[in-house]
């Protein structure tokens, strides 16, 4: 091999002989030059030591390879976890997944978004962080760049949006929780950041409308993603007050349940199914530490295979159509009750 180190393209394109475009176009698709053409190149790459840079190389397609994952924390393992199955589906249909995370700021979530727009993404997934997203950007964005959302809806951004079913799943773990003991009264945060958890407790006044039963909610102090510490700290002051109308509690979401898991824990009660048990808490999402508590946590699992799947197929589409749609797309996801120890 040579031993001059060519630095970019058009070092390239000059000792090969050939036009920068030429050049440029061959590493967009080999098969797009002329046989003789692709031969001269390809021992020129035989020769100098020369490897393009595949963001240069794709700032100058058309369409690039890449598509860009934004989720709202990936501290939370709920979200990394999907995000692990949403690259895996990218890389099985020959695509370069681009993965973000927000890091539960709006700040964080526009920065992300400029930097995709940089690099010219094929399409984008965006799990938006809901009631603190900058909605009129995120829409800017999502009408130059071909954007799906999943997991948090918000309306007009997007081409589409798939998710969890909220009437379903919180109204089959009501069901449950009713049928098996005391009616639930609803653990949830009064000013959620993430938007999903204003349709759950829609949901939860259905469910015990539907029932006959009166409903009851506990909203308590709290902001930003740090759930447990929420659960944990309003949890234990509603423990220490004992005047719960009722001995289960259904939580918003299983991070709240988790914190006031320990928040029982700490204040010496016992949760759990048994007739020894004073309490009994249920959450919503099946996150991947619910089934480690203790008593491990009998929740709602969502169906995260199947919003995962339907995201990249919706995405590719996008992609390799170059089509928008005129309606938006919307699909929901039946969730599946989990029975654990905890209720």
């Amino acid at each position: 091999m040579a031993a001059e180190k060519i630095k970019n393209m058009e070092d390239f394109a000059r000792v090969c002989g050939i036009s920068r475009p030429t050049v440029s176009k061959y590493f967009n698709d080999p098969a797009s030059v002329r046989k003789s053409t692709r031969a001269q190149i390809e021992a020129a790459l035989d020769r100098y030591e020369y490897q393009p840079n595949i963001y240069a190389v794709n700032q100058n397609r058309r369409q690039t390879k890449n598509i860009g994952l934004v989720v709202p924390n990936l501290i939370d393992p709920f979200f990394a976890a999907i995000a692990r199955t949403i690259e895996s589906l990218i890389i099985d249909a020959g695509y370069n997944p681009l993965l973000l995370s927000s890091h539960g700021g709006p700040d964080q979530e526009i920065a992300n978004l400029n930097s995709l727009r940089a690099i010219k993404p094929a399409g984008v997934l965006l799990a938006p962080l809901g009631r603190a997203s900058n909605a009129d950007m995120l829409s800017a964005f999502s009408k130059e760049i071909p954007t799906v959302l999943f997991d948090n809806n918000l309306d007009d951004v997007g081409e589409a949006f798939f998710g969890s079913d909220s009437e379903q799943s919180i109204g089959v773990i009501v069901d449950y929780l009713c049928e098996t003991g005391e009616p639930p009264v609803f653990f949830e945060m009064k000013t959620p950041v993430n938007p999903n958890a204003y349709k759950r407790r829609s949901a939860y006044l259905s469910a015990m409308a539907r029932r006959g039963e009166e409903p009851n909610l506990i909203q308590v102090a709290g902001e930003g993603w740090d759930f447990e510490e929420i659960g944990f700290r309003e949890g234990s002051k509603m423990i220490a007050q004992r005047d719960l109308p009722t001995n289960t509690v259904l939580c918003s979401n299983d991070r709240l349940a988790i914190g006031l898991l320990s928040a029982a824990y700490e204040g010496g009660i016992q949760v759990g199914r048994g007739g020894d048990s004073a309490l009994r808490i249920a959450g919503h999402d099946d996150h991947p530490f619910s089934r480690y508590t203790s008593p491990s946590l009998t929740t709602v699992s969502q169906d995260y295979s199947a919003i995962s799947a339907r995201s990249v197929d919706a995405i590719l589409g996008l992609i390799e159509t170059e089509e928008r749609k005129g309606d938006r797309e919307i699909a929901l996801f039946k969730g599946h009750l989990v029975k654990r120890g905890s209720a």
